[in-house]
C-alpha cells in the first residue's frame, strides 16, 4: 500500500471544480442550452492530467509516461474502449426507428387507461434493447407528449415515465455504456452483473409499475392515436439482449447484431447499400469522447494510485464506513458525488473505478457486487439530476412539441429512480449474501 497523500487527489478536484463550475455557468448564468454538454469534456480532463503530471517533480516525466501508458493500456481498459467502439457501430447499423414499432404496437393492444404504463414498459425495453438512456428520451418522449394530449394525462407525467424507465435499461443493458464501464473496471462478467442487479432493479420497476397505474386509474381519458408501425427492426435488438442474458461473448453478441440488423434494414429498404458502412463509421465516431475519457482517466487515476491519493481516500472511507455494508454504501455514495459533479454516469463510473476495486478489496465485496452497485447508484443520481442530459433532452424535446414543462415539473414523477435508491439501500443492508 502506497503512504496516504491527500495531495495526489488534486487533479479530480480540478476537473470537479472546472467541469462542474464551467456547467454551472455556462447552463444558469449564461442560459446557453444543453449547456453542461457545451464543454469539451476530453479538455478538461486533459488539464487535470497536466496537474497530475506537474505534481510530485522528483519523479522523472519519463517515469510518468511509463506508468500513464500502464494504466491506460490495461487489459479492461483496452477491452471497454474495444466494446464501446463496437457497440456504436451496432447502434449505427440498426439505428433507433423501431422504438417507435414497439411503443405503438403496445398503444394498440392495451387500453388507453394504461398508456402511462406502456410508455414506462417501452421506455424501460428500448433503454435495455439499445443501450442508451438518452437515445430512448429522444425518441419516446414526442410519443409521451402525443399520448398526453390525445388522452388527457399530464404531460409532466407521460414524460417522467419515458425517464424512469430509460434508466432502467440503463442499469441493465448489455452494451450500455455504464455496464461496460462498471464490469470492466471491477472485473466480472455482464451476466453475473446483470443477475445480481435484476435483483434490485425488478422490485423497484415493479413498484414504480403500480404506482404508475394506481395515479392513471384516477385520470378520466380519452382514447390514444396510433398511427402505423413494423416491428421486423427489433430482432437485432433482442438477439443482442437474448445473447448477453445467456452469457455469450459480448463481441460475439455485438457481431451476431451488427450482422443481422445490416440485413434487416437492407432487405427493408431503411437504408441503402452505399450508406451502410458510413453509418457504422458514424456510430463508431459516436464512441470517440466516451473512450477518450476512459483512457485519459486511466492515465490519470495511474498516476494518483503512485502518488499515494487512493490510498489516503482509501483510508477516509475506512474512517466514515464501517463494515462490508458501510463500504458499499460508501461505494454507492462515491460514484453518486462524482455524478453529481459531472453529470455523466459513464464518467463517474469510470472515474470512481480504480477507488471502488479497492473498497471492495479492503472489504471482501465481489467484482459482480461492486459493478452492480456502481451502475445503480450512478443512474440513481443520473436519473434525477435537473442538469443531466436525460432531464435536459426530455424538456427540450417536449418544449420543441409546445409542452410546458420544466425540469422540476418533471421531477416529481420520477418514481423509478427514487424507488431504485430505497431498493438499493434494502439490498445492502436487509438482503442477506449468498454463501460463496
Amino acid at each position: 500500500m502506497k503512504k496516504e497523500n491527500y495531495k495526489a487527489l488534486l487533479p479530480i478536484g480540478v476537473f470537479l471544480v472546472l467541469y462542474l463550475g464551467l456547467g454551472i455557468l455556462f447552463e444558469y448564468v449564461l442560459k446557453i442550452e444543453m449547456g453542461f454538454y457545451n464543454i469539451p469534456i476530453v479538455v478538461i480532463f486533459l488539464v487535470a492530467l497536466l496537474v497530475a503530471c506537474l505534481q510530485n517533480p522528483k519523479l522523472k516525466f519519463d517515469d510518468k509516461l511509463e506508468i500513464m501508458a500502464k494504466g491506460a493500456g490495461d487489459k479492461n481498459i483496452m477491452t471497454m474502449v474495444l466494446i464501446f467502439l463496437t457497440a456504436g457501430i451496432f447502434v449505427g447499423v440498426v439505428g433507433r426507428s423501431s422504438a417507435e414499432s414497439v411503443a405503438y404496437c403496445l398503444l394498440s393492444i392495451i387500453p388507453s387507461q394504461f398508456a402511462v404504463l406502456v410508455l414506462f414498459v417501452v421506455s424501460a425495453f428500448v433503454s435495455l434493447a439499445m443501450g442508451t438512456s438518452v437515445g430512448t428520451i429522444t425518441l419516446i418522449t414526442p410519443i409521451a407528449v402525443a399520448i398526453a394530449g390525445s388522452t388527457g394525462f399530464d404531460v409532466a407525467f407521460c414524460v417522467g415515465s419515458v425517464v424512469g424507465g430509460s434508466m432502467f435499461g440503463d442499469n441493465l443493458s448489455f452494451i450500455s455504456d455504464t455496464t461496460i464501464a462498471a464490469c470492466n473496471g471491477q472485473g466480472c462478467e455482464m451476466k453475473d452483473k446483470f443477475k445480481e442487479n435484476f435483483g434490485i432493479a425488478l422490485p423497484a420497476a415493479i413498484v414504480t409499475g403500480v404506482i404508475i397505474t394506481i395515479k392513471s386509474l384516477g385520470t378520466d381519458v380519452g382514447a390514444a392515436t396510433v398511427p402505423e408501425y413494423n416491428l421486423i427492426q427489433v430482432i437485432p435488438y433482442l438477439l443482442v439482449l437474448l445473447g448477453g442474458i445467456i452469457g455469450m461473448n459480448v463481441f460475439v453478441v455485438l457481431l451476431i447484431g451488427i450482422v443481422t440488423g445490416s440485413v434487416i434494414m437492407l432487405a427493408s429498404g431503411a437504408v441503402e447499400a452505399t450508406s451502410i458502412l458510413g453509418n457504422m463509421g458514424s456510430g463508431a465516431s459516436g464512441m470517440f469522447e466516451t473512450a477518450m475519457v476512459a483512457i485519459l482517466v486511466s492515465a490519470i487515476c495511474a498516476l494518483i494510485q503512485e502518488y499515494g491519493g487512493f490510498a489516503a481516500l482509501l483510508s477516509l472511507i475506512k474512517r466514515t464506513f464501517k463494515g462490508k455494508k458501510g463500504g458499499q454504501l460508501g461505494m454507492g455514495l462515491l460514484v453518486g458525488a462524482m455524478d453529481i459533479a459531472t453529470a455523466n454516469n459513464t464518467v463517474a463510473i469510470v472515474m470512481a473505478n480504480p477507488i471502488a476495486k479497492e473498497i471492495a478489496k479492503e472489504y471482501d465485496i465481489s467484482p459482480k457486487k461492486s459493478a452492480s452497485i456502481l451502475d445503480t447508484f450512478s443512474c440513481v443520481f443520473q436519473g434525477v439530476i435537473p442538469y443531466g442530459a436525460q432531464m435536459l433532452v426530455a424538456v427540450s424535446a417536449a418544449t420543441e412539441l409546445g409542452a410546458n414543462i420544466s425540469a422540476f415539473k418533471i421531477m416529481p414523477n420520477l418514481f423509478y429512480p427514487y424507488i431504485l435508491l430505497i431498493s438499493s439501500l434494502v439490498f445492502i443492508y436487509l438482503i442477506p449474501e449468498k454463501k460463496k
